[in-house]
């Protein structure tokens, strides 16, 4: 397990821990997009749960890299997930936040395999 690994790791987990922190607590900035983009209120609970989640695994996977892994298959399939969201809402200004989350899991799990 390198030391670039560990440290992405950990500043991605808080990253989209801060993500999904923002969401449970309904912050205006994350909650305004959402409902522009048609997204249920319904779902912002469980969406928060999920990158809470993810944050989680990250962390963990340090530990159990099976478990860093998965949460993050998990997390980016959730945020492009959200990419394909802003892209059908057609708010193509704002597709690049999605992509902020993304990006730093995916080389997160790159360096994973790299360890």
């Amino acid at each position: 397990m390198s030391v670039a690994y560990i440290v992405l790791a950990v500043i991605s987990a808080l990253w989209v821990g801060f993500s999904g922190v923002s969401l449970a607590r309904r912050a205006e900035f994350v909650t305004e997009p959402l409902v522009e983009y048609g997204v249920p209120k319904a779902w912002w609970t469980p969406l928060a749960a999920a990158k809470l989640a993810g944050a989680a695994g990250l962390l963990a996977g340090l530990a159990v890299p099976a478990i860093g892994i998965a949460a993050a298959v998990g997390l980016i399939l959730y945020f492009l997930g959200a990419v394909i969201t802003v892209l059908r809402a057609r708010s193509y200004k704002t597709v690049l936040f999605p992509v902020l989350y993304l990006a730093p899991v995916a080389v997160t799990l790159g360096l994973s395999f790299a360890a």
